[in-house]
């Protein structure tokens, strides 16, 4: 008979099992899982289980349509690329990254187009860089003319970030 949603069947490790009882449950790693000690009711043996919650990054569509999975080594390439030779720490690049990928594993949607990977990467170096944030944002958005500096600059200096 298949478990109801949400229902976890353990096996037993010693006698396999799958007839075990949850005794105690503490949050272990700063919150980031949950440590179970159980007992099997078959054998009366005990053993503990960690829980964590399994994130899934969304599937990336590209403006040509083709999708790829989420390259976190990509993104980071993109931030140090715009950020190079800028007084920024590796912290802060990092900070900045779990930032993005936060923002976009909290979407829930299974695809994201690329745009939007773009933006989060703009609104984070907007804050932390302007002039990463305008080296990136021409590559981004394909300035074709110092006149589209100019406007993306304006926009910083009115917008007072």
């Amino acid at each position: 008979m298949p478990l109801p949603w949400g229902v976890l069947s353990v096996h037993c490790p010693f006698c396999g099992a799958d007839d075990t009882k949850v005794i105690d449950s503490r949050l272990v790693a700063e919150g980031d899982s949950v440590r179970r000690r159980r007992e099997c009711q078959a054998c009366s043996e005990r053993f503990t289980t960690f829980e964590t919650a399994e994130l899934v990054m969304p599937r990336i569509v590209k403006r040509d349509g083709s999708r790829e999975p989420f390259n976190e080594d990509k993104l980071r390439d993109g931030l140090q690329k715009a950020l190079e030779k800028r007084p920024v720490s590796i912290e802060e690049i990092d900070s900045s990254l779990n930032r993005i990928t936060h923002r976009l594993r909290s979407t829930g949607e299974r695809e994201l187009p690329s745009i939007v990977v773009g933006e989060e990467v703009m609104q984070e170096l907007r804050k932390i860089d302007h002039v990463a944030y305008v080296r990136f944002a021409s590559v981004y958005m394909d300035f074709q003319d110092i006149s589209e500096f100019q406007d993306e600059i304006r926009k910083l200096t009115r917008d007072g970030d």
